[in-house]
C-alpha cells in the first residue's frame, strides 16, 4: 500500500538540517495487528455491542456512554491494545461524514499511540471503498499538525500506522478506498501546511517553487510569470496591490491534461478553469487593518490559492478525467511608500478600468486578472470557479462551519454544493442578487472595487463576475472556513485546508453545465 507522505512540511523547512516529515501508512489486516497501541470499536447508539469490546450496554450507560457521533470511552487492558468505544450514532443513518467524524474521534483519544487499528462497523450500509477513505481521512486529518518549526515535537507522537481490521469486507475495496483516503488527505493537508507557513517563509516566488516540485511529481504542466511578464500581460489588478510590497509577484498557471490511452476513444469530460486568490500576507494596504490579532492570522489569505494547488497535486493519482487549468494569484497587500492608493484607477487584462476605494478589498483585484486569463482560454472553459477568503460579510453570515457559494448557473453551483456534503467542506448558497450591482457603479472608472455597508458578499462576487465573460462561473467564499480556534473533529486549530477535498471530489465527478445563466 503506498504511504502518505507530508511533503510540503519538508519543502517549508527553513533550514535544510530540519528533519524531514514523517510517513503515515495505511493498510488493511483480517485481524488486530500486535503492534497497535489502541483499537477501536464502534458502537451505535442503537443495536448490538460488539463483543470485542467485552461490554454490555448498561456497562457503556454507566460510564456515560451513548454511542452517540463523537462520544469516546477508553477501556484500558494489562498488557494488550488499550480498546476505545466510538460513537457512531445510530446505524440506519451512518454515512461518510459520521464515519469521518467518528475516526476523527477515535485517533485524538488515541493520540498517545503512533499506530492504531480499528474494526470496521458491521453493516454499515456504506461501501467498503467509501468507509475505508473516510476512515482515513478522518484518522489523519484529526492528528495533523503543523510542526517544522517547532524546536521540540508535540507531546503527542504522530500517527505512523492506520490499520483497518476488514473482517468480511473484499480487502482489494477497502485497500482502494484507503488509497483514495491517503491521496485526498495528502491533498488536505499539504494546503494546511501552506497556509499555516508563516508569510515571511512562504513569499509569491516560494509558492511558485514548491509548485514546480508539485506539478512535476503530480504530472502537471507549469507556467510562472513574474513581474515582468505580468506587465506585458497588462495584469494591472495583481501588480497594483503587489506595488506595496517588496516581495516580487507571481501568478503560477497550472495545466492538467487527463492520461489518454493510446488507442481508445477516452476523452476528457470536460474543462474546469480554477483562480486561487494568493494574498501571501494582506496587511489591508493603505486601508491598515484594526491593530489586533486579526493581522497574525492574515497569512492564511492564500488559502483559495492554497486548496487549488493542493487538489491540482492530486488529480493524476485519482485518474480525474477532467481537464483542468489553474490560475494562482499571489502576492502580499502591504503598505509603502509605493503602495496602491485609495483613489487610484487599476486596469484589469482586457482593459476594463477599476477605480480602488478600499485596498483592503484587494483580493478581488488580483483574481480579475485570473478570470479574463481563464476566458481567454481557446477553446473556453466549460466552467469558470473561483475560491478565496475574500469577504468577512461571508463570514459574518455563515461563520466558521459554512462556506460561501454563489454563481452565475446553478447546475454548477449545485455541483459544488453535493462535493461539499460529500467532503464534509459544506457550502451554503447566497444570492447573486443583481440588484446590488449599482452600488460598484463608479464615476471615473468602469466599475469601483467596493460597494455599500451591506450586502458585502454579494457585492464582491457581482464584481467577480464582471469578468468572467458570460461563462458557466462560480465563486466560493471561504473567509469563515480558512481557520479554527480550536480542534473540531477532524479539523485541526489553525489553517483548516479548507476547499483541497471539495475540490478534487467536484473534479472527479464534474459533468459539463449547459451555457445558460440566471
Amino acid at each position: 500500500m503506498p504511504s502518505y507522505h507530508a511533503s510540503a512540511q519538508a519543502a517549508l523547512e527553513p533550514a535544510p538540517s530540519r528533519k524531514k516529515a514523517g510517513i503515515a501508512k495505511a493498510n488493511v489486516s483480517k485481524s488486530i495487528p500486535a503492534g497497535a497501541g489502541a483499537v477501536g470499536v464502534p458502537v451505535g447508539v442503537d443495536g448490538d455491542v460488539p463483543t470485542e469490546l467485552g461490554l454490555d450496554r448498561a456497562a457503556l450507560a454507566a460510564a456515560g456512554f451513548e454511542g452517540k457521533i463523537g462520544q469516546t470511552l477508553i477501556v484500558p487492558r494489562t498488557g494488550r491494545a488499550a480498546l476505545v468505544a466510538i460513537g457512531i450514532g445510530p446505524r440506519d443513518e451512518l454515512n461518510a461524514t459520521s464515519l469521518r467524524d467518528a475516526a476523527a474521534a477515535f485517533a485524538r483519544a488515541a493520540q498517545r499511540h503512533g499506530h492504531i487499528a480499528t474494526l470496521l462497523p458491521a453493516g454499515n450500509g456504506l461501501a467498503p471503498e467509501a468507509a475505508a477513505q473516510a476512515i482515513v481521512e478522518g484518522a489523519l486529518l484529526a492528528r495533523y499538525r503543523y510542526s517544522p518549526l517547532k524546536h521540540r515535537p508535540e507531546h503527542e507522537p504522530p500517527l505512523d500506522e492506520l490499520t483497518l481490521v476488514g473482517g468480511s469486507d473484499p480487502a482489494a475495496a477497502l485497500e482502494d478506498g484507503i488509497l483514495r483516503g491517503l491521496t485526498t488527505t495528502r491533498a488536505g493537508e499539504l494546503a494546511r501546511d501552506l497556509a499555516n507557513a508563516p508569510a515571511t517563509l512562504l513569499t509569491a516566488r516560494r509558492m511558485a517553487d514548491i509548485a514546480k516540485g508539485l506539478a512535476k511529481d503530480g504530472g502537471l504542466d507549469i507556467t510562472i510569470f513574474d513581474e515582468k511578464e505580468l506587465l506585458e500581460l497588462g495584469c494591472g489588478g495583481l501588480l497594483g496591490v503587489n506595488a506595496g510590497s517588496d516581495e516580487p509577484p507571481r501568478l503560477i498557471k497550472l495545466t492538467y491534461q487527463p492520461k489518454i490511452t493510446k488507442g481508445t476513444s477516452t476523452t476528457p469530460v470536460g474543462h474546469v478553469a480554477l483562480i486561487g486568490k494568493g494574498i501571501m500576507y494582506d496587511s489591508g494596504g493603505i486601508s491598515l487593518k484594526p491593530n489586533d490579532l486579526v493581522h497574525a492570522t492574515m497569512k492564511v489569505d492564500m488559502t483559495g490559492a492554497a486548496a487549488i494547488l493542493s487538489a491540482m497535486s492530486a488529480l493524476r493519482a485519482l485518474g480525474c478525467n477532467t481537464a483542468v487549468t489553474g490560475y494562482l494569484m499571489c502576492t502580499d497587500n502591504m503598505p509603502s511608500g509605493k503602495a496602491m492608493k485609495l483613489g487610484d484607477v487599476l486596469t484589469i487584462r482586457g482593459g476594463k478600468t477599476v477605480e480602488v476605494l478600499n485596498t483592503d478589498a484587494e483580493g478581488r483585484l488580483v483574481m480579475a486578472d485570473g478570470l479574463v486569463m481563464a476566458t481567454e482560454q481557446k477553446p473556453k472553459p466549460d466552467a469558470i470557479v473561483d475560491i478565496a477568503t475574500l469577504t468577512g460579510a461571508c463570514q459574518r453570515a455563515l461563520g466558521k462551519a459554512r462556506g460561501g457559494v454563489m454563481g452565475n448557473n446553478q447546475a454548477l453551483v449545485d455541483q459544488l454544493r453535493c462535493a461539499g456534503d460529500r467532503t464534509d467542506e459544506t457550502l451554503w448558497q447566497l444570492p447573486l442578487d443583481r440588484r446590488y450591482r449599482n452600488e460598484l457603479d463608479s464615476e471615473i472608472a468602469d466599475i469601483k472595487n467596493i460597494g455599500g455597508e451591506d450586502a458585502g458578499a454579494i457585492t464582491a462576487a457581482l464584481f467577480l463576475e464582471e469578468f468572467v465573460g458570460g461563462l458557466p462561473w462560480a465563486h466560493i467564499d471561504i473567509a469563515g472556513t480558512a481557520q479554527i480556534n480550536a480542534d473540531d473533529s477532524w479539523r485541526t486549530k489553525g489553517a483548516t485546508g479548507f476547499g483541497a477535498r471539495l475540490l478534487i471530489d467536484f473534479l472527479m465527478e464534474f459533468s459539463p453545465p449547459s451555457r445558460s445563466t440566471h
